[in-house]
């Protein structure tokens, strides 16, 4: 399937999270609603209020939704705003983690657990301590371990904070200084909290210069996405207000890592999220635009389209308008 596909026409969802369970994807999405609150760049107008799980035992057939996995009044700490999300597997529990604000209006990060993968889950007492801003990925490596990738600028909270303390002016840095990094941390064995300090990710250019706050178009602004291809970490993810899909290529979990490109040019809607899998010797690219809500940056639907690699192992670029 070259051309992209629509994933479910019935509800507007978005930041696909995407895994590979008992030889079926699954789909972690957040679930778009229209709240009436207005635009603005703290995104309060993205105001999701619960998850649901899809899955497809291949992407040429129907979505099955199953349905509201988790609602935010079930959850004790968290008041408004469940965005990206992801699921991790480990001794036959699925642990959902999910950012959300606290009744501080600060975004932590949450975990809920189920004994399948579509859950429904049930979600701990607090948040993971020492957790903050957004879009966690969970990555598995060959050795069993798991690493959360988190973090994202503006509306995610991501500038308000230095060595994982808070500080009291956040703000992105000067235009020639590093750009704010996306954070690595290595979950605990329980997969319940973090087992250190979260870690910066560093993506350098050609010349192992870090890229600058500046460079809109390669800087990391969120919806982090970790995945190993031939031996090589890929980190990729949104670069925002410029609206592309990057990635860089490092040689463990923790990077650095070398910018290599665009994955996906902007698409219709302010910006988009994406997972990437590998399905019976294919690798596919799932994301979202606005498409069919007429441009609705609050209003998205998830999309899904082949992916492929070049010889060299960069990935071809896919066009986020076609």
């Amino acid at each position: 399937m070259k051309n992209k596909k629509y994933l479910l026409d019935e509800l507007y969802m978005a930041d696909p999270s995407v895994h590979v369970f008992n030889d079926k994807i699954y789909i972690y999405p957040s679930h778009d609603i229209d709240s009436g609150i207005p635009e603005n760049d703290n995104g309060d107008h993205f105001d999701m209020q619960d998850y649901h799980v899809l899955s497809m035992d291949s992407v040429e057939e129907k979505v099955t939704d199953h349905g509201v996995a988790l609602v935010i009044k079930d959850i004790p700490w968290a008041n408004r705003q469940l965005w990206d999300c992801d699921v991790a597997h480990k001794n036959g529990k699925y642990y959902l983690y999910f950012p959300a604000k606290d009744y501080l209006d600060v975004f932590r990060i949450g975990v809920a657990v189920s004994n399948q993968p579509q859950g429904p889950f049930e979600p701990l007492e607090a948040p993971i301590a020492g957790s903050y801003s957004i879009d966690p990925c969970v990555f598995e490596d060959d050795d069993g371990k798991h690493y959360m990738y988190f973090g994202g600028l503006w509306g995610g909270q991501l500038q308000r904070y230095r060595n994982n303390k808070a500080i009291e002016c956040g703000q992105e840095p000067e235009d020639n200084s590093p750009a704010l990094p996306s954070k690595i941390v290595r979950l605990s064995n329980n997969m319940l909290s973090f087992d250190e300090e979260p870690k910066e990710i560093i993506i350098v250019d050609a010349n192992g210069d870090p890229i600058t706050a500046g460079d809109h178009n390669r800087r990391f602004f969120e919806a982090s996405w970790m995945h190993k291809y031939q031996g090589k970490y890929y980190f990729s993810y949104s670069t925002g207000n410029t609206h592309r899909i990057c990635y860089a290529i490092g040689d463990n979990p923790y990077g650095p890592f070398t910018y290599q490109g665009v994955i996906l040019t902007p698409v219709v809607g302010w910006t988009t999220h994406h997972g990437i899998i590998s399905f019976k010797d294919k690798w596919y690219l799932f994301h979202h635009d606005s498409v069919p809500s007429g441009g609705k940056t609050w209003l998205r639907s998830l999309k899904v389209s082949e992916m492929e690699y070049n010889a060299d192992g960069t990935i071809k670029t896919i066009d986020g308008i076609d």
